[in-house]
């Protein structure tokens, strides 16, 4: 039986992520027994979260984005806030690494703000999303349809609103991945 124990997860972010939309599955994969790394632009050795209108705790840089390989990893989780996806989706080599991941038929997470980096990887076209209220017209630009529920999973993209919703979103990526591994041992079998 496939657990997420077994699991490698990737949480990619930057300074100005929701502090609790990453430390919160960061904490809980962890504590499940994943072993989950945080990948940051280049040169970042830690990065600075948000939080209630201010600057928030670091976490821990593990690898730079541009060193990240898909086949390490089980899952991409991508944690919101303004800031940090309104800046990973300008540098290219997170676009790429969101292409890749879902190239791959592997799990991609997106809370709040988080899907924008889904539009501007070309990933929301004919999927049904969530996301932060704001970015609906974004994400029905893209031509995805945009819900307003705590979950939505669509064919491996996995999507919440906001950081009320992180239960639902960490409980969706472990189901997901579970599922994922499953598939990899009846391959292999």
């Amino acid at each position: 039986m496939s657990s997420i124990s077994e699991a490698r997860i990737l949480i990619m972010a930057t300074d100005g992520f929701e502090q609790s939309e990453l430390q919160v599955p960061l904490e809980k994969l962890r504590a499940a027994g994943a072993r989950v790394d945080v990948a940051a632009p280049e040169g970042a050795s830690e990065i600075k979260g948000w939080l209630d209108k201010n600057w928030g705790a670091k976490v821990p840089v593990d690898l730079e984005i541009a060193a990240a390989e898909v086949e390490d990893y089980d899952a991409l989780v991508l944690p919101g806030g303004q800031m940090n996806p309104d800046v990973l989706r300008m540098n290219d080599d997170a676009i790429a690494l969101i292409q890749e991941f879902i190239d791959a038929g592997k799990v991609v997470a997106a809370i709040c703000h988080a899907p924008w980096l889904l539009v501007e990887a070309d990933a929301v076209d004919g999927k049904t999303i969530t996301s932060w209220p704001s970015i609906r017209t974004d994400v029905e630009n893209a031509g995805g349809e945009w819900v307003d529920q705590e979950v939505v999973i669509d064919d491996g993209l996995i999507t919440s609103r906001s950081p009320k919703d992180l239960d639902a979103f960490v409980a969706a990526i472990i189901e997901q991945v579970e599922a994922g591994l499953a598939l990899d041992e009846d391959a292999k079998a």
